[in-house]
């Protein structure tokens, strides 16, 4: 256990000097532009943050998902978008390899570590929180398969070299993965979002792909299976981003208390304001104390509760910052709105927050 806090510890400052030295100074920019520098994805691929999910015998760091959380929290603190890229990143390469054949393990794993080498193709416009409604066709043919459909919300699809794609085929939901270089593989449009601008959500058209029987990741019809045995990582990571945009929100509330005059005083000497920054500090711990736990163990509906409860600690905290900064929060000039922004997506990612309580409250009867 101290072995195990200490390598955490180690990545966590590791972590937040990159922040705070390659993100932060950026944020701002890349929030306007729509877009974030090239360059620092392949600075993260460097230091191997998109590797820290793969076993070693891969060619990754092997990293428990302790450390992990603790990376993408930094990172979230820095810009939420870069964390959204690692932890989406992560959860495609965590259905690959652990659903996927050897062969496809030792194919793509390399592309995997050395950047955003991965996507997930799984939601439609009908198929969103339910993915077994997936509209998205494989047909079976002597030499392969031939996919056809439309995907919503994929993320970075522009950058990756491989897709990890949810088509129904004859015996339900199956999962492929898909070479982007595909003939009938095209980036449709990008679609507009309320926050997280700097990451690259596409819509992405598959026009009669055809691809090798090879391509089928895990079993026909058991996609789903393995797309739940991921999601606890997966939750983990995205709490662990709600978690740095609150922290971030925070720190700028906390700082901006102290230098704004009002009626001749700082205004962190009103009460008011100070009720809201115990309230941020309070709120703020307990998710990390949650996350903490659920990261050591995910099971029985712990890796849900971090996320639901993070994610809205997030939205309530950056809510609140906005609310300090007064007129200046809600102007782009000032970071608080942006944050605001990052941090609704938190509650929807990796689960709705309502099916997130579905699946807690039913948790308590299974045990």
């Amino acid at each position: 256990m101290q072995l195990a806090m200490e390598e955490t510890k180690e990545i966590r400052d590791l972590s937040h000097q990159f922040a705070s030295e390659e993100l932060r100074p950026h944020a701002e920019r890349w929030d306007h532009a729509a877009s974030m520098d090239a360059a620092v994805l392949e600075q993260l691929a460097e230091l191997g943050f998109f590797g820290m999910r793969v076993p070693e015998l891969l060619g990754g760091m092997g990293i428990g998902l302790a450390g992990w959380a603790a990376a993408v929290e930094e990172l979230a603190w820095g810009e939420a978008a870069v964390a959204v890229t690692v932890v989406l990143a992560a959860h495609a390469a965590d259905v690959l390899l652990g659903a996927g054949s050897d062969a496809q393990r030792r194919a793509w794993s390399g592309a995997i570590t050395s950047g955003v080498g991965i996507c997930s193709a799984l939601a439609e416009d009908h198929a969103g929180s339910d993915l077994g409604a997936v509209a998205t066709r494989a047909v079976s043919e002597a030499d392969g398969w031939r996919i056809s459909g439309e995907k919503r919300w994929v993320a970075n699809p522009s950058r990756a070299g491989v897709a990890l794609v949810l088509a129904s085929a004859q015996a339900g939901p199956t999962l492929f993965a898909v070479p982007t270089a595909a003939r009938g593989w095209s980036v449709a449009r990008r679609d507009h979002t309320l926050g997280l601008l700097p990451l690259e959500l596409a819509t992405v058209a598959l026009d009669d792909i055809l691809v090798g029987a090879d391509a089928m990741v895990g079993e026909s019809g058991r996609a789903l299976d393995a797309l739940t045995a991921a999601v606890d990582a997966y939750r983990i990571g995205i709490a662990a981003v709600a978690l740095g945009i609150a922290r971030a929100a925070l720190a700028h509330a906390r700082s901006y208390a102290a230098e704004r005059e009002q009626f001749g005083q700082a205004i962190r000497a009103f009460q008011g304001i100070q009720f809201k920054l115990a309230d941020m500090a309070t709120r703020t711990e307990a998710a990390g104390a949650l996350l903490a736990d659920a990261a050591l163990d995910p099971a029985h509906g712990r890796a849900a509760m971090a996320k639901l409860f993070a994610s809205e600690t997030a939205m309530w905290v950056t809510t609140q910052a906005v609310q300090i900064f007064g007129g200046y929060g809600y102007m782009r000039d000032y970071p608080v709105e942006k944050l605001m922004r990052d941090a609704k997506a938190t509650e929807i990612l990796a689960g709705a927050n309502e099916v997130l309580r579905g699946e807690i409250a039913d948790a308590l009867y299974r045990e």
